[in-house]
């Protein structure tokens, strides 16, 4: 169900900036593993750092700002420690927890071998659904997207997912958490029902 924004026509994401710390090993893996088109160089001024767009498809782009005097990476703060099942997956507010790049569902099992055949940590494949654990091992019709993760050499992490239906009203059927609500979610005070 193809659902319409009222107040701006929106048509996905123009760009996505990240921040890398070696801009020619990233240049190198997101064309030469992940095969993205490498489609716009900038070389900021007063030698602040440059900044490289791919083409990720649909008229999309995934930028990387590299600057001279960034911040070391701070797993665990700014991005997540580990990958999905083999370490912590949360990141500070305010932090970019993971790029999910959708794929077609006839390829998906493909994309992951070739990432495995590349030399890519690739995580299991997870089919999510609506069960108490969210996940299942086996493919079957309650699973409504397909996913799995990997990291760049940055340590970014990435996700090839793929929708398997259509979302419907039924699936918005959680109210949204509140800073209030923090407690009670780490199970320091009781837990009232909502």
């Amino acid at each position: 169900m193809e659902r319409t924004n009222p107040e701006f026509e929106i048509r996905g994401i123009n760009h996505l900036a990240l921040v890398c710390r070696d801009m020619e090993r990233t240049v190198d893996f997101y064309t030469n593993v992940l095969g993205m088109p490498l489609i716009k160089t900038i070389e900021l001024p007063n030698n602040m750092g440059q900044h490289f767009f791919f083409d990720i498809g649909n008229g999309d782009s995934l930028a990387f700002f590299w600057f001279p005097n960034a911040p070391e990476a701070a797993p665990g703060i700014s991005a997540p420690a580990g990958m999905p099942g083999e370490g912590e997956m949360v990141s500070a507010h305010g932090s970019m927890n993971h790029v999910a790049f959708n794929v077609p569902a006839d390829k998906f099992e493909e994309y992951h071998a070739k990432l495995k055949a590349k030399g890519v940590h690739v995580t299991p494949i997870i089919n999510h659904d609506d069960s108490p654990r969210q996940v299942s091992r086996e493919l079957h019709d309650g699973v409504f997207i397909r996913s799995f993760y990997f990291q760049d050499p940055d340590g970014i992490l990435l996700e090839f997912a793929t929708w398997l239906r259509a979302m419907g009203p039924d699936d918005v059927k959680h109210r949204p958490a509140r800073a209030v609500d923090r407690d009670r979610y780490l199970g320091l005070v009781g837990s009232a029902d909502r």
